[in-house]
């Protein structure tokens, strides 16, 4: 494929894509631009959106020989992370309609297509008992989860999701489609699984799914005035808590939006939430001292695996906001008190901790770029951005809620997790940073393709 840098870039994507392409000019951009995290205004060149793999190829060839960069978007969920990338040269990939899962029950796998959220998998799989290593929302698309990492409910004793991916197919720089395995282009598979868009648009990749048809899992609920006594339990109970058990501690600002629950509507809450893989009377043993502080709410009991994605009560619509976070080794008192302190910061929507280790910090075998993840807890702080005004306020109110926990902060970042401009996701590659340098400049030599995490 020859690539040339014509005089009218929209043109020749008029011509060769038709209908494939949004262009500036034309009514629906603004809507087919838009990502789900609507704090980012994107404004690409053009914004392409596939239904098919063959799509895709024209899509690629077309941009290239328009002189014009690719930037791959699933649901647009980390938009953010493009903060810093220039999109005025990109055609935007949107790959919303690229959507379908298909489980094969006796390999315990799924074929998922490049657009595809959780929901989708989960709908799919839970009639066969099966589920996958999903994230905390069913919106979340699954190549953009699973390729950079993937912190599911179950990564403390089943690893990161990205090492249940089997193998990917994906439209190459050149306009290749490639399939990509352990046994096929072993060094695109292995780029791939970290590096995500940085090597290419996928169009489906294959999946584990495991045999769980229920798990024991909810939250439980205080007011926030008793953050002060369950922040601290919290941290002593994970010393101890066994790699089965994975949770997350969350101090909640919320609104008063008549749209919300009462028991969340107008108040300050602080939520400890996750799934137990243990049966029901050990996991009533192993949360009796969570317990023992009163909450006024308790959801955890068992439920089938498909509901887990709601435990969470991640936003189900679009929502504006600015986020960052911060890998942290231990979790002392010194850090407790901190918390205590950043949440209470006005701005902060919310401040989380999520209880890692175990399984997530060990490397797997014939894993990718990325398989295990430094870092006893993830913090993660949480501004809304409603209005244009709020941004930069929004963005300095996170930045300082991490920035406090300095003392206790390890060189790691969670590449889900990156999703604002100014963060250098090198972080986020550690030791295989060098590797995947190579590997891009052997796929991608003239730099096309836009990642939202760049290698």
């Amino acid at each position: 494929m020859t690539s040339h840098l014509t005089t009218d870039p929209a043109q020749t994507l008029r011509e060769r894509l038709g209908d494939l392409v949004v262009l500036p000019d034309d009514a629906e951009y603004d809507q087919a631009r838009m990502p789900w995290n609507t704090a980012v205004d994107q404004r690409p060149a053009a914004v392409a959106r596939p239904e098919s793999a063959e799509d895709v190829v024209q899509i690629v060839r077309a941009a290239v020989d328009a002189g014009l960069r690719i930037a791959p978007q699933s649901t647009g969920h980390g938009a953010a992370a493009l903060a810093d990338t220039d999109l005025s040269d990109c055609v935007l990939v949107s790959l919303v309609g690229l959507r379908g899962v298909t489980v094969d029950v006796g390999t315990r796998s799924a074929r998922v297509l490049g657009g595809s959220v959780w929901d989708d998998v989960l709908a799919a799989a839970a009639p066969h008992g099966l589920t996958a290593l999903h994230g905390s929302s069913g919106g979340v698309s699954v190549a953009g989860y699973a390729l950079s990492g993937g912190l599911s409910f179950y990564v403390r004793e089943k690893g990161l999701a990205v090492n249940s991916v089997r193998a990917v197919q994906v439209v190459t720089a050149d306009g290749s489609l490639v399939r990509a395995s352990a046994d096929e282009n072993p060094d695109l598979f292995w780029a791939v699984r970290g590096g995500a868009g940085s090597f290419g648009v996928v169009v489906s990749l294959e999946i584990d799914l495991m045999p769980l048809a229920d798990v024991y899992a909810g939250m439980l609920l205080w007011d926030a005035s008793r953050a002060a006594e369950v922040v601290p339990a919290y941290a002593a109970w994970t010393t101890t808590a066994p790699e089965s058990a994975t949770t997350t501690l969350r101090v909640m600002h919320f609104p008063p939006i008549p749209d919300l629950p009462p028991f969340l509507s107008g108040r300050d809450l602080v939520v400890i939430d996750g799934a137990i893989l243990e049966s029901d009377a050990a996991a009533t043993d192993l949360l009796a001292p969570l317990r023992a502080l009163d909450p006024e709410m308790d959801t955890f009991a068992r439920i089938p695996s498909a509901g887990l994605v709601a435990v969470h009560m991640d936003p189900p619509d679009p929502t504006p906001a600015l986020t960052a976070h911060a890998m942290l080794g231990s979790l002392p008192d010194e850090a407790v008190a901190a918390f205590l302190e950043a949440s209470a910061l006005p701005g902060v929507f919310f401040l989380e901790l999520r209880h890692l280790g175990g399984a997530a910090t060990r490397p797997a075998e014939g894993g990718g770029a990325v398989s295990a993840l430094d870092g006893e807890f993830l913090l993660h702080a949480v501004a809304l951005a409603p209005v244009p005004e709020a941004l930069a306020p929004a963005g300095a109110v996170v930045q300082a809620a991490v920035a406090s926990f300095a003392p206790w902060q390890v060189d790691a970042l969670a590449l889900t997790f990156i999703d604002g401009g100014g963060v250098d996701p090198a972080q986020g590659y550690g030791a295989s940073l060098d590797r995947l340098r190579e590997l891009k400049l052997r796929f991608d030599p003239e730099g096309r393709f836009a990642a939202a995490r760049a290698v």
